[in-house]
């Protein structure tokens, strides 16, 4: 089984159809150990209450994204125990606090985190995190 950290622009990909949903979904197939820091439940909601604020979600499908995003097998992990090294990382490479306890994780457990930001990836590709940092357009 290959591990991996998956952040919330993949997450949200399991359950609303967009660019990347299909690639996203191979993570679920049962050949992956998934892991996300704790950050990753009040992104998905952000993200989702923002779709529903475009009218690009209804408030009923929302809320049952939520209740399918309980069901994933995906291993929560507590962000007080990466903050230290997402500081580090955020001030290293100029990244955000928040990506940067996806990359931390990532670090911590030896995989890669796997993001459809390709921002993110872009910024890594080059530097001693690139291992790190995988697209999901690459195939996860």
């Amino acid at each position: 089984m290959t591990t991996a950290v998956i952040d919330s622009s993949v997450a949200v990909k399991w359950f609303v159809p967009e660019v990347l949903s299909e690639e996203a979904v191979h993570l679920l197939d049962g050949t992956w150990e998934l892991l996300a820091p704790d950050l990753l439940l009040p992104e998905c909601v952000n993200t989702l209450w923002k779709k529903v604020t475009r009218g690009e979600l209804q408030v009923d499908e929302a809320r049952a994204v939520l209740v399918g995003l309980a069901q994933v097998p995906l291993a929560i992990i507590p962000s007080s125990e990466l903050v230290e090294a997402a500081l580090e990382i955020a001030i290293a490479h100029q990244r955000s606090v928040y990506d940067s306890l996806y990359v931390a994780l990532a670090v911590a457990r030896e995989c890669a985190l796997i993001t459809a930001d390709d921002r993110l990836v872009n910024a890594l590709a080059r530097g001693p995190l690139a291992a790190h940092v995988r697209a999901l357009s690459a195939g996860g």
